[in-house]
């Protein structure tokens, strides 16, 4: 794989070359898989070290920019984040820390609830989803060009994706975009991989909606993907990862709760390499585990970090709901 940013900004990183979990991580072209989750979340340090709690480790803060147009000026985007790097896919604490529009749009989901917002498509060609968008009359916004600071084990370098973004109301479950990953090796650096709770890979979000059928219509002609029916739910798999469409009775009939608003981007499934050590990972952290009737578990999240989160071995079938 071609690092478009060059060897030279390879090397200022402290990375000789790059590594194959970097190199997996934007898909080839033509397919899409589910790149990360985002919690908005009023506090970042308090959702931080929860997380911590739960076993994972976080990059540090890093605020966030962006070029509205090509060309155009370098600007704060108002927002700052944290995220937790995984073998493949990632999760992503984001703040507002300015007044920008971007910044107003997560205050603004932050009041419905705490939680996931934001879902995104790892992607090789933005430029053919955005013309794909425009097709199926989403009236995609023009690209941006987002980039960050970020740690390397020598100094700092610079992060740089592209996003594709559709209008609030398009897709009223949340931010659901798509990037493109121009400097993976930065991101998935080696010494942010290892989590205590043995978490290695992103595979599903669950969705929860009034209408199961008709969401996972509109996000078939999103992604240009075919959904299924899983019973009473509705699937859309990726490349890599799946989205999970239910409605209010069938997420409570799981998880013994109710949502607390629709639609509600409740959670994700994250795959570990070793359960029995993740759940003792939990319980000391003093999380209470549910169980499901087959090998997965879940825990609801602490109000700062909002949603659930659910665990799973390597390599299991994608998450069927009762």
């Amino acid at each position: 794989m071609t690092n478009r940013c060059g060897s030279a900004s390879i090397r200022s990183a402290g990375i000789d070359t790059m590594t194959a979990d970097a190199a997996s991580q934007v898909p080839p072209a033509g397919r899409l898989n589910l790149d990360h989750v985002a919690h908005f979340v009023p506090h970042i340090d308090r959702a931080s070290a929860l997380l911590e709690r739960l076993g994972f480790t976080l990059t540090p803060f890093s605020a966030q920019s962006h070029r509205l147009e090509p060309g155009g000026p370098l600007v704060s985007a108002g927002t700052g984040n944290r995220c937790i790097m995984l073998k493949r896919g990632y999760l992503e604490l984001l703040t507002a820390t300015g007044d920008t529009l971007v910044a107003n749009q997560l205050r603004a989901a932050i009041k419905r609830y705490v939680g996931v917002h934001l879902l995104a498509f790892g992607t090789a060609s933005p430029d053919l989803d955005h013309a794909r968008l425009a097709r199926a009359r989403f009236e995609p916004l023009a690209p941006v060009a987002l980039q960050r600071a970020i740690e390397t084990a020598s100094g700092s370098d610079t992060a740089r994706f592209t996003v594709v973004r559709v209008p609030p109301a398009a897709m009223p479950e949340g931010r659901i975009q798509y990037c493109r990953h121009h400097t993976p090796h930065l991101l998935w650096q080696t010494r942010w991989l290892d989590h205590p709770n043995r978490a290695q890979a992103l595979t599903g979000a669950l969705l929860c909606v009034d209408d199961p059928q008709q969401t996972a219509q509109r996000y078939a002609r999103f992604t240009g993907l075919l959904p299924q029916a899983t019973g009473s739910a509705w699937r859309l798999d990726t490349a890599r990862g799946s989205l999970t469409f239910v409605d209010a009775e069938q997420f409570r009939r799981n998880f013994s709760f109710a949502p607390p608003t629709l639609p509600w981007i409740a959670g994700y499934t994250l795959a570990s390499h070793n359960l029995s050590h993740t759940r003792k990972q939990l319980a000391a952290g003093g999380f209470a585990i549910r169980e499901f009737r087959d090998e997965r578990c879940f825990i609801e999240l602490p109000a700062a970090i909002g949603g659930v989160l659910i665990f799973e071995p390597m390599h299991s079938m994608p998450l069927a709901l009762a």
